[in-house]
């Protein structure tokens, strides 16, 4: 077994030796918490406001978080590179692995990059408790507070299924400074995986009754022919199983299970990695039971180290699977817990990917169990219906672990073919040999319990998985291979002091990962990453005569109530993978998976390719043979964004399948600019092969606009001030002018710079000034940026405060020694605050004014009364006057008029009248309206001399108009003179006209 094979000491470096990888320094600017980047994907789908019961104390502990980081793409692409070639016969690189820390120094983040994030959390209040030696995480601890300052999320409570959890409410932010080394935290809450295992409790002691057979560990072995590997010494004596846990165990059960069974004695070793968290619940010390016990009944004499985790703010099963792979505890490994690829979210999607291909690069097997809900893969066994559509588990989706699903033996119609009546001593099997399978489902009895499996939503298929029946979706599928898991013919346990029965891929995956150290045995060698090896075998069976290493199963499916799944089939298959195995057969034909299989690649000339929006761009697929492969081939394309097509200028390839076609890609000017996972895929005999490119499809050149703020309050005479930030796309290269349309008289603007240099992206501001009789409004004002014949802008609401002046009337009639008034009222515009004063101009001589209050307060609302007095020797007239009002650097004025009225009465100024004795004189006599009079003018007379009489017509005038006074003399009336008054009144004024009337002799 070669394990801590230090590479740089053996391999010589060449150009493109993928081992010459080495991390720099990528956290070049300073970590500043004011500048923030979202990290997208890392909030459960369960903490949702809908389950939401409140905030967790600000105190609350957070115990052992990981922190994501990731190596920069040179080191990725080496490390992509490495781990391909060792896991190829023909590489100079093959099986030379790497220990943890020589990986670190390789693909891990730099120590000043690593020193830099340290002192961030700890600039927060973090405890940093471990630098991983594979250098790409870190575990910390703190408070919620801590969390909440550093990340910039609220830790908060949820109820879901009459459970208590925390997480974050939000996505977590980090500075934009740390961006190129961080992922992400794993995770925020204590939502956790679940066991994959179903349980149906205590058998009767005849370990065979009630039509189910449960399993003993030699059932199993003789069922998947692993005794002929016994007695070949094959039996994992030197090897190490690594399992993953999250509760103890007792020890006094693994070994009455042992004993029981026929099993050698051998304790395994548990690891506590952190604080010991006893038995958690019976739940979880099943699932760790199975684990252990089945492991190590499989490879009798290995050692199973079982590591435990206590679950805290991370999930107990993450953290004993970092354990085991920064460790390099064992060359295979078997984790059986499971949570779908949406719920595990963007960080805990790229930690497990993370984490099991580094395990690859150490030689670490990794075996995971696919889930027992079937293609409803976000929904738990135990639910009625799926709910959540079809789903994966995203802790075995990566390409770098092996996923193991589920079969259920098809022995109900004659079971006395394939057990016997009684058990065997001392093991108590009662198999006889390989009993037929279907893919497992037990869905009809209540619950989805099936095997898991689909596609996945997150990775592009690698290319090993490859062969008859692997679908042509260019996804990732599960799983890779199965075991036996129903609970029909279960897997028996000792727990708590009795047996139990269990079934589920939680039982398939430990026990493929005791026969795969059988494998090491014979070998004597890690293999890593076994899918390649799994996939060529396949081929090799189905394609060229190979050995039987696979029993394909052809029958059953794993749909479920609400999902609909996929059905088992000739070759791989999505129900059950390749199907389950022959343990001899694998293990004595494991070489043969290097040996040269009749098949085919296809490779793309570029691995991204961009493509500007309503343009074209071509890409030249190449196929090409190998190992005796000869037959034609069909080329399609997928995983084009809407609006994009592909045209090949041939789909075919003649046989024997080598050439070259040109995909020409379109793209319609509707198509969302973005990166999208596009593959071509090549079909031929059974045989599918894909190569995947990365499409960025290209904005149409642009920019975008935005303000700092959106309101602005400048009072007249003074300026404000808006920030302005504009950002380019990749396509837009030009430089932006700027301006403002919309500002009224007496303001005017200015930028700082004045301008926005190419290719378009920077900030400037806008100050706007307001000269002292700039109208007082809330003004609407756009703001433009323009440059290569795009313009954007945006609105600027612009407030000049003030108020409005208005007055109840607009004229006022004052009378000589009277008064009148006039009410003036204030209301304020936006932002005005100040108090404002009253006064009235244009007064004319004899009126006053007075008032109610002269002054109002801030903010400056309210009514003044303004009283007009008019003396009694006011010229009567119509008078403009103004009534004004001044405030916080506002003046507003409205206009008034004033009425003093009266009139004038005269009789042509003539002083005296004659009338002859029996003779007639008139009187003319005149009424003229000053102002506004308008009032009715009554006339009378007296004093007319003896003898004398004299009538009016008419007796009243209405404002301006005349009256005549006819005098008629008696023809003996004296010899005399007299003076005559008339008297005209009228709107409370009096006016007189006096003359002499002389009566003379005919």
């Amino acid at each position: 077994m070669l394990t801590g094979l230090m590479l740089h000491a053996q391999v010589p470096r060449s150009t493109g030796n993928p081992l010459s990888a080495s991390p720099r320094v990528r956290v070049i600017n300073d970590v500043d918490d004011t500048q923030l980047v979202v990290l997208s994907g890392n909030r459960h789908p369960l903490a949702r406001p809908e389950n939401l019961i409140g905030n967790v104390p600000a105190n609350f502990r957070m115990e052992r978080m990981m922190l994501a980081l990731r190596s920069d793409p040179t080191q990725q692409a080496a490390l992509d590179q490495l781990v391909a070639a060792q896991h190829n016969p023909a590489s100079p690189y093959y099986h030379q692995w790497l220990t943890p820390e020589d990986f670190g120094q390789r693909f891990g983040v730099s120590e000043t990059d690593l020193q830099t994030v340290v002192r961030w959390l700890e600039s927060h209040g973090m405890q940093v408790e471990e630098v991983t030696n594979g250098r790409r995480l870190i575990l910390f601890s703190g408070t919620a507070g801590q969390v909440v300052q550093a990340f910039h999320t609220q830790i908060r409570q949820y109820k879901v299924n009459g459970e208590i959890h925390f997480a974050n409410s939000a996505e977590p932010q980090i500075p934009q400074a740390l961006v190129p080394v961080i992922v992400g935290p794993v995770s925020l809450h204590d939502f956790q995986s679940a066991s994959t295992h179903a349980s149906m409790g205590a058998p009767s002691p005849n370990y065979t009754s009630g039509g189910s057979h449960y399993l003993a560990p030699a059932d199993l072995a003789t069922i998947y022919d692993v005794n002929p590997l016994y007695s070949a010494g094959l039996d994992g004596s030197g090897q190490t199983v690594a399992i993953v846990g999250r509760t103890n165990i007792h020890l006094s059960d693994v070994r009455a299970f042992r004993t029981m069974f026929g099993l050698p004695a051998n304790d395994p070793q548990i690891i506590i990695n952190g604080a010991d968290p006893g038995i958690v619940s019976t739940g979880e010390e099943t699932e760790a039971i199975l684990d252990v016990e089945w492991s190590g009944a499989m490879a009798k004499n290995a050692t199973i180290k079982f590591v435990v985790s206590p679950s805290t703010s991370t999930d107990g099963v993450s953290l004993s699977a970092q354990y085991i792979v920064n460790h390099n505890l064992a060359p295979v490994m078997s984790t059986s817990f499971g949570l779908c690829e949406a719920y595990e979210g963007s960080g805990g999607n790229a930690f497990f990917n993370s984490l099991w291909q580094q395990a690859a690069a150490e030689g670490i097997t990794t075996f995971i169990s696919s889930g027992d809900s079937g293609a409803a893969g976000c929904d738990g066994g135990g639910s009625s219906s799926g709910t959540h559509g079809t789903g994966v588990n995203g802790l075995c989706s990566s390409p770098y672990s092996v996923c193991v699903g589920g079969t259920q033996f098809s022995d109900t119609s004659n079971p006395s073919a394939y057990w016997r009546s009684s058990n065997t001593s001392g093991t108590g099997a009662s198999a006889m040999g390989y009993v037929p399978e279907v893919a497992w489902n037990e869905s009809a009895g209540g619950g989805l319990w099936s095997g898991g499996g689909g596609a996945s939503i997150i990775y592009a298929k690698p290319s090993w998985q490859t062969g008859p029946g692997v679908p042509a979706d260019g996804k990732r599928d599960v799983p890779d291979v199965s075991l036996a898991a129903a609970v029909h013919d279960g897997y028996l346990i000792y727990i708590n002091g009795g047996l139990g029965v269990v079934g589920g891929t939680s039982a398939a995956s430990p026990s493929f990962a005791g026969l795969m150290s059988l494998v090491v045995q014979n070998t004597g060698a890690r293999q890593g990453n076994a899918n390649p090896a799994f996939y060529s075998l396949a081929s090799l069976q189905q394609l060229a005569g190979g050995a039987a290493v696979f029993h394909d199963i052809t029958g059953g499916n794993n749909t479920v109530p609400g999902v609909t799944g996929f059905n088992a089939g000739t070759g791989y298959d999505r129900a059950s993978g390749l199907g389950s195995i022959d343990a001899n057969l694998l293990v004595h034909h494991w070489s043969d998976s290097g040996s040269p299989t009749p098949t085919f690649q296809v490779a793309a000339s570029s691995s991204a390719v961009s493509l500007a929006t309503g343009g074209t761009a071509n890409v030249s697929i190449t196929t090409s043979v190998s190992g005796g492969f000869n037959s034609a081939m069909t080329l399609a394309v997928g995983g084009l964004p809407t609006g994009v097509t592909g045209t090949f200028t041939s789909t075919t390839v003649a046989a024997p399948g080598s050439g070259t076609v040109t995909l020409k890609l379109t793209s319609n000017t509707k198509v969302v600019a973005g990166s999208y996972n596009a593959y071509v895929g090549a079909t031929s005999g059974g045989i599918a092969k894909y190569v995947s490119f990365t499409l960025t499809v290209l904005p149409t050149p642009g920019f975008t606009l935005g303000e700092a703020q959106t309101a602005l309050i400048i009072s007249p005479g003074s300026h404000g001030s808006v920030s302005l930030t504009t950002a380019a796309n990749s396509t837009f290269t030009s430089y932006l002018g700027l301006g403002v349309d919309g500002l009224p008289s007496g303001m005017t603007y200015s930028f700082s710079p004045g301008y926005i240099a190419a290719p378009g992206s920077g900030s400037t501001t806008l100050t706007l000034y307001a000269d002292g009789i700039v109208t007082p409004h809330v003004y609407s004002v756009r703001i433009y940026a323009a440059g290569q014949s795009i313009s954007h802008n945006v609105t600027l609401s612009v407030n000049v405060p003030g108020f409005t002046l208005t007055r109840n009337v607009t004229s006022v009639s004052v009378r000589q020694g009277g008064s009148g008034s006039v009410t003036a009222t204030t209301t304020l515009l936006t932002g005005f605050n100040s108090s404002v004063n009253f006064w009235v101009s244009g007064l004319p001589s004899g009126v006053t004014a007075t008032y109610s209050q002269w002054s109002i307060a801030a903010p400056g609302a309210g009514n003044c009364v303004i009283t007009l007095r008019a003396a009694a020797n006011t010229v009567p007239g119509v008078y403009p006057l103004t009534v004004n009002a001044m405030g916080g650097r506002v003046t507003k004025s409205v206009p008034l008029t004033l009425d003093v009225p009266s009139f004038t009465f005269d009789d042509g100024s003539i002083s005296s009248f004659t009338v002859a004795q029996g003779g007639t004189t008139n009187v003319r006599l005149n009424v003229h309206a000053v102002g506004g009079f308008a009032s009715g003018v009554a006339l009378s007379f007296s004093g007319v001399p003896a003898g004398v009489t004299a009538t009016l017509t008419p007796t009243s005038v209405t404002g301006s108009g005349s009256s005549t006074l006819k005098l008629v003399a008696a023809s003996n009336a004296a010899i005399a003179g007299s003076t005559v008054t008339v008297t005209a009144s009228g709107g409370g004024i009096t006016q007189t006209v006096r003359f002499t009337v002389n009566v003379i002799h005919h």
